[in-house]
C-alpha cells in the first residue's frame, strides 16, 4: 500500500508538488501521469526518501520508506536505468546489493534469469544499450522480493519486444498481489498495462479513477462524436452526409470520418439513400484523450504546431 497525504515541495518560489494526495492499492498497477514539469519524478523522489518534502506524508506499508529496517525487502524502485557503475558487470552491481541488504545470494542468478540477462551478466554495465540498462534496473527491483514496486519509465530505451516483455512482467507482479506503481509518458502502453491512473499536473491532484473510468469519462465529453464510415459509394454518402448536417473527412478511400451523427443515425440515412455500409465504427475514446483534455490547464511547456 502507497499512501501520499498533503505533500508539498518548493524549490525557492516555485511549488513544484502542491498538497498531493493520493493511494495505491496492492494487486493493481497505477500509472502516474502527467505532462513534463507535474511534479512526478520530485513525488517519486519523496516517497523513496530521497527528497525531504516541506509537508505531508508519503508512506509505504504505513511508514515512510527511512523507517524500514530493510527497505529493498519492502519497495523495489526503478528511477535510473544508468546508475550502475559502468565497469562493473551486472552480476557484481546485484551482488553487492543483496549483500549490503542481507539477500541471499542465490536471488542474483534468479533476478538476472528473470530479465533475461543471464548471457551477459558478466559484461560491464558501460556496455549495456539502455534497454539492458532498464533491465538490469528492474532486476534490482525486484532482487529483495519486495511488496511494493516503484517503477519511473520503465520502457524507455525498449524495443517492442522488450515493451511487451515489460508490460507482462509489470502485470505478473501485480498479480502476485504487489503494489505497483509506474511513471511514464507512453500513454497507450499505460492504457494497456495499468488498471488505474492517478494524473497530476502543476503539481496538484487532476484525476484518480480507473482506466475504464477515465476513457468513458472522455468518451461522454466528446464533442461531436467521430464515426469511421466505409461505404460502397463514399461520394454519394458523402453528399448525403453533408445534406444531414454532419462534417465529413476522408480517412483514406473508401473511409470517411464523419463528426455530428451518431452511428445510427448514419445508418438509417445510409439506408434512405440505398448505399451499402461495408464498417460503421464510432471513435472510442483513449487514455491519451482523457489525459490530454486533464492536462490541458496544467502544461508548463506548449509549442506552436505552425512553427
Amino acid at each position: 500500500m502507497i499512501d501520499v497525504s498533503s505533500l508539498s515541495k518548493s524549490y525557492g518560489k516555485k511549488r513544484v508538488v502542491d498538497e498531493l494526495s493520493f493511494t495505491v492499492a496492492p494487486g493493481t498497477v497505477t500509472g502516474f501521469l502527467g505532462p513534463n514539469g507535474a511534479g512526478k519524478t520530485t513525488t517519486l523522489r519523496m516517497l523513496l526518501g530521497l527528497t525531504r518534502p516541506d509537508a505531508g506524508t508519503a508512506l509505504i506499508e504505513g511508514r515512510p520508506y527511512h523507517e524500514h529496517p530493510d527497505p529493498l525487502r519492502v519497495v523495489g524502485a526503478l528511477l535510473d536505468a544508468r546508475w550502475a557503475h559502468p565497469k562493473r558487470s551486472a552480476r557484481a552491481h546485484l551482488e553487492w546489493l543483496a549483500a549490503a541488504n542481507r539477500i541471499e545470494r542465490r536471488r542474483v542468478g534468479e533476478v538476472l534469469e528473470q530479465v533475461g540477462l543471464t548471457a551477459v551478466a558478466d559484461r560491464p554495465a558501460g556496455t549495456f544499450s539502455l534497454g539492458m540498462a532498464q533491465r538490469i534496473g528492474l532486476a534490482v527491483a525486484l532482487l529483495g522480493e519486495p511488496r511494493v514496486l516503484v517503477l519511473d519509465e520503465p520502457v524507455n530505451g525498449l524495443d517492442p519486444e522488450g515493451i511487451a516483455w515489460m508490460r507482462g512482467m509489470i502485470r505478473a507482479q501485480a498479480a502476485e498481489g504487489r503494489t505497483v506503481l509506474v511513471s511514464s509518458h507512453l500513454l497507450a502502453e499505460m492504457a494497456l498495462t495499468a488498471d488505474h491512473v492517478v494524473v497530476i499536473g502543476q503539481g496538484r491532484l487532476i484525476a484518480q479513477h480507473s482506466v475504464e473510468e477515465l476513457t468513458a469519462q472522455a468518451a461522454d465529453q466528446a464533442e461531436p462524436p467521430v464515426v469511421l464510415v466505409r461505404a460502397d459509394d463514399p461520394a454519394r454518402l458523402r453528399a448525403a452526409l453533408a445534406e444531414g448536417g454532419a462534417t465529413v473527412e476522408d480517412a483514406g478511400p473508401p473511409a470517411l470520418l464523419v463528426r455530428g451523427l451518431s452511428s445510427e443515425e448514419i445508418g438509417r440515412l445510409a439506408l434512405r439513400a440505398g448505399i451499402a455500409l461495408f464498417e460503421l465504427t464510432p471513435r472510442r475514446a483513449t487514455v491519451e484523450d482523457a489525459f490530454l483534455r486533464l492536462t490541458s490547464q496544467a502544461v508548463e511547456f506548449r509549442g506552436d504546431v505552425r512553427a
